[in-house]
């Protein structure tokens, strides 16, 4: 039967960004291969369920096919199910709204643009 290790898995199928992410999931506690704690070095092969919580959203998915491999992403897709629950709907970020022609904002603008995460700083 073919295997191969969850670090390696998790970047060829594009769920994790580098090898060295999928590594540290593991290492943190973060993968479980058939609801038990994973090593990087646990071995995964056709039939297993891998569930994963990475950028603060939990994936579950059931391996279908197991590569070595980083491929494309369509590719990639065909090697799992997936059957993680839907994420949740992302918060609509509130409209702040000037004139256009009004010149630059105030010290009270500044603020409430700064408060809602828009104010970038110089130089960014």
């Amino acid at each position: 039967m073919e295997s191969t290790r969850v670090d390696r898995w998790l970047w060829s199928v594009r769920l994790a960004k580098t090898r060295s992410d999928a590594a540290t999931a593991c290492r943190g506690g973060h993968v479980r291969v058939n609801d038990r704690p994973a090593k990087p070095a646990t071995s995964v092969s056709a039939g297993d369920t891998v569930r994963v919580r990475m950028h603060d959203r939990t994936r579950i998915v059931e391996v279908t096919n197991v590569i070595q491999k980083r491929v494309g992403a369509p590719q990639a897709q065909t090697c799992y199910v997936d059957h993680s629950p839907p994420s949740p709907p992302r918060e609509a970020l509130p409209v702040f709204a000037r004139d256009r022609g009004a010149g630059r904002p105030t010290k009270r603008d500044r603020r409430m643009l700064d408060q809602l995460g828009l104010l970038r700083p110089p130089g960014s």
